[in-house]
């Protein structure tokens, strides 16, 4: 499974952001199809049977789109959308699950790394609005940069305690690239570390090298810290995701893919399972959509 992906067009609303300087590989419409040509050849000797779609901008109509193709496409299992959380969190969802597709909509997500507030997600207007989404059964994907870390630890804490997973997005984005500054990973760490001891939280194994640019990754960095991830939340709590279109600036979804394969090579089989399907399926209750859709999600 892929836990993270995304689809769009550029002509859509929001979209703008491709047309922004080093994004112009990626500046191209991305369908369903284009996945299933970029993962042929699956991940830890499996076939890549379904994939968890997740927003890329901040507009409804995004996240409507997102559930009307998944509900006309079996490979897609589930739809990370995006709602306000500061405003009417239940009307939004509401209108989300009304349209097609709706009962795909596994989980909410908002851009926190553009907030110029560092504690955004501690608002309390936020807080309110992560609360309606433990009371509907959804999870919540956590995207944030290394010194918005702190605040998200802080959130998952709370969020724990009113039975709201919180599924860290990319790893919490550590600085991999070559010529990094020295200890730039160390306060990452200490961080990621921190979430991982909040019960229930989630992390993806995703988007490592997304942003490495033109320098390029260090690869003792990302060694580090796929071996982080590892021991601080388990491979149980762990879920592979490719960051496909946005990890092609980097490398193809088959290379990320066979990097984390060779990382886990040492896992049991119950221990793989997880990392590249069931977390995932545990955390999005995509086996319980599946049953109501009928839907295959394996």
């Amino acid at each position: 499974m892929d836990a993270h992906h995304h689809l769009w067009d550029p002509a859509d609303p929001g979209q703008d952001w491709l047309a922004e300087p080093g994004h112009a590989a990626i500046d191209r419409v991305f369908t369903a199809d284009d996945l299933r040509a970029a993962a042929a050849g699956g991940v830890d000797g499996r076939p890549l049977g379904a994939a968890v779609v997740v927003q890329s901008v901040c507009t409804p109509g995004e996240s409507r789109a997102l559930l009307a193709t998944a509900a006309a496409d079996p490979l897609l299992a589930g739809v990370v959308g995006w709602v306000d959380l500061t405003g009417d969190v239940l009307g939004q969802l509401d209108d989300l699950r009304s349209g097609a597709g709706g009962e795909l909509l596994v989980g909410v997500r908002h851009l926190v790394q553009g907030e110029p507030d560092p504690a955004w997600v501690l608002r309390d207007d936020v807080q309110r609005g992560l609360r309606v989404l433990a009371q509907e059964g959804l999870a919540y994907d956590l995207l944030v940069r290394e010194p918005q870390l702190a605040a998200g630890v802080e959130a998952a804490r709370r969020a724990a305690e009113h039975g709201l997973v919180v599924v860290l997005d990319h790893a919490g984005k550590p600085d991999v690239r070559r010529g990094a500054p020295a200890g730039a990973l160390d306060a990452w760490e200490e961080r990621v570390r921190a979430l991982a001891a909040v019960d229930g939280a989630v992390c993806k194994v995703s988007g490592v090298l997304s942003e490495v640019g033109g320098s390029g990754a260090d690869d003792d960095a990302v060694r580090r810290v796929l071996d982080v991830l590892l021991d601080a939340f388990g491979p149980q709590r762990l879920a592979f995701g490719s960051d496909w279109p946005v990890c092609t600036l980097a490398s193809s979804w088959a290379q990320w893919a066979e990097l984390v394969a060779g990382r886990a090579a040492g896992l049991g089989a119950a221990d793989r399972d997880a990392l590249f399907g069931a977390t995932a399926s545990r955390t999005y209750r995509l086996a319980d959509r599946a049953g109501s859709t009928d839907r295959t999600t394996t």
